[in-house]
């Protein structure tokens, strides 16, 4: 299938590594003019080496932006004036108890899960309505819907993407601009594949083991029961990105392998 999306230019934040990255392959495959992001300039630099060898696609450059640092953000923005695809995928994550998530953790979470695509969106939408075309994707999480004990700051965050690419959603009626969310469920990252490797030695047990342990003990709802791979989120993110999906908007699209365990 052809996806329509040569000379679309995409920007992919947090992509050089993990699900961000595998969504930047997705869309230069398809032929798109994709700009990767992240905090420091020799991984951005890597992965677009990476990304070139891999897909045969020379339209790949990068910008390096701390989406923690509102200049940054600032200065993404002046390099990069106007973009087609706008993947709002940068986060962060850590297990905390709530009582001892500290305030400067929720404005953390707040900032660069939240923030960053507020922002991003805010000088990109205008100017996707202006041409009637355009594409913005915010990359959520079922933690969003089935809100995790271990880290509440993060599902709270998660549910605030999908509040705002509704309500831009809503605010696109009428073009064809679309503004949708993507809401991967546990999938084996690079962080997570080096997580379980330090657990292996500590605990001196398997990978094997760990995943059954998580699934059994923390989403015991998944229908998949393992681990999605970057690539299966990446999918439907390239094709939510895609001309051919221009009756999709406003919507909260699972990736989650059933974990939410209810109809929405």
């Amino acid at each position: 299938m052809n996806l329509q999306l040569e000379e679309k230019t995409a920007l992919v934040t947090g992509s050089t590594a993990g699900i961000g990255y595998a969504i930047a392959k997705g869309l230069a495959k398809e032929g798109a003019h994709v700009i990767i992001n992240g905090r420091k300039a020799d991984d951005v630099a890597d992965r677009i080496k990476d990304l070139k060898k891999e897909t045969g696609n020379e339209e790949i450059t990068g910008i390096v932006a701390d989406f923690s640092k509102k200049e940054d953000v600032e200065n993404l923005i002046t390099e990069i004036p106007d973009v087609d695809i706008l993947i709002n995928n940068v986060g962060i994550f850590n297990e905390v108890d709530f009582e001892n998530i500290s305030d400067e953790e929720w404005f953390e979470m707040f900032e660069v899960n939240v923030m960053s695509g507020v922002r991003l969106s805010r000088h990109y939408f205008p100017r996707m309505i202006k041409k009637n075309e355009g594409r913005i994707i915010f990359i959520s999480s079922e933690s969003a819907l089935n809100i995790p004990t271990e880290m509440v700051h993060y599902g709270f965050s998660k549910t605030a993407q999908l509040a705002i690419s509704r309500g831009l959603a809503r605010l696109c009626k009428g073009t064809n601009v679309t503004v949708n969310s993507v809401l991967p469920g546990p999938t084996m990252s690079r962080s997570l594949e080096q997580d379980f490797e330090k657990q292996t030695k500590e605990k001196n047990t398997t990978v094997a083991a760990l995943q059954k342990e998580f699934f059994e003990n923390r989403r015991p709802t998944s229908l998949l029961q393992r681990f999605a791979a970057t690539e299966e989120v990446a999918n439907m993110v390239t094709y939510i990105a895609s001309p051919l999906s221009s009756a999709t908007n406003g919507d909260a699209l699972r990736v989650d392998g059933g974990v939410a365990n209810y109809i929405v």
